[in-house]
């Protein structure tokens, strides 16, 4: 029940960002950055755990720097990155003990990179250049979620052969699955209410860039990517020896294990369409 009350709460205020006017992109971006910070936070209590004692406050610092970054001058992200890692590098390098710079150093930049580069998919999606960035946002998140209660549940009611069990002993291939199921289902669901709309000439979702083929492949691509990140951020729990990375969202665990799938999952979104922008 917590689980659910805390989902809530939470998928609504999302929403309301996410489908906010162009004109309260900031404030979307601003969100976004928040988010990461909170993971980052824990991230590097994981790295702690792990025998790394990176610079809490510079990473952070670093990660709000890259959203800033982004959201003045899109076209130098990558950058920009390139520079916060070297300005994190020489932080470690003349203020953490000689013998912590590796793992200090690897920390902090491997944690700018894989929660603060991979979350600026979500600002980038949501800027989508055909106009339907809202609607791409919303495929994101719709496919992620369901993906991830189909498979809690498949797997409770089926499970029976393990996924992966050095890394996530409770995942089954059932429950793998049952998530690609949950994520064609809201997919077609997705499909049909903006077909529904436009018919009412409602333009919230729009998802004209592709044939419906295209969209149920990409919604499989994202899902695959979603439980990739899971994993991941499994085995660094694991690594770590914890069960959660934290225990700000009740019945969830922290932040970064309730975002853990986006982190994979939204830059392979943002891939995808730019080689379908291209080709």
């Amino acid at each position: 029940m917590k689980r659910v009350f805390t989902a809530l709460v939470l998928i609504p205020l999302v929403l309301v960002l996410v489908f906010l006017g162009p004109r309260w992109q900031w404030l979307f971006t601003m969100a976004v950055a928040a988010v990461a910070a909170l993971a980052a936070w824990e991230f590097l209590s994981l790295a702690k755990k792990a025998g790394a004692t990176p610079p809490r406050i510079a990473v952070l610092l670093a990660i709000v720097a890259l959203f800033a970054s982004y959201f003045e001058w899109p076209f130098q992200t990558a950058a920009t990155l390139g520079i916060l890692s070297l300005c994190l590098l020489v932080y470690c390098t003349f203020f953490r003990p000689v013998e912590q710079l590796m793992a200090d150093a690897s920390a902090s930049i491997f944690c700018l990179l894989y929660i603060g580069f991979t979350l600026i998919s979500l600002p980038a999606l949501r800027e989508n250049p055909e106009g339907n960035g809202p609607s791409l946002v919303t495929f994101l998140l719709c496919a992620v979620w369901a993906g991830d209660t189909a498979a809690l549940y498949v797997g409770r009611a089926w499970g029976r052969h393990k996924l992966a069990p050095t890394l996530s002993p409770n995942k089954t291939w059932e429950g793998t699955f049952g998530s690609v199921g949950g994520s064609l289902l809201s997919t077609g669901i997705l499909l049909g209410l903006a077909q529904l709309m436009q018919r009412w000439d409602v333009g919230w979702l729009s998802y004209s860039g592709g044939a419906w083929w295209y969209w149920m492949g990409l919604a499989v691509v994202v899902n695959v990517a979603a439980q990739v990140g899971d994993l991941a951020e499994s085995a660094l729990k694991r690594s770590a020896g914890v069960k959660d990375s934290g225990s700000l969202l009740p019945g969830h665990g922290g932040v970064l294990d309730r975002i853990d799938a986006l982190l994979i999952a939204a830059p392979v979104l943002w891939y995808a369409q730019i080689f379908h922008q291209w080709f």
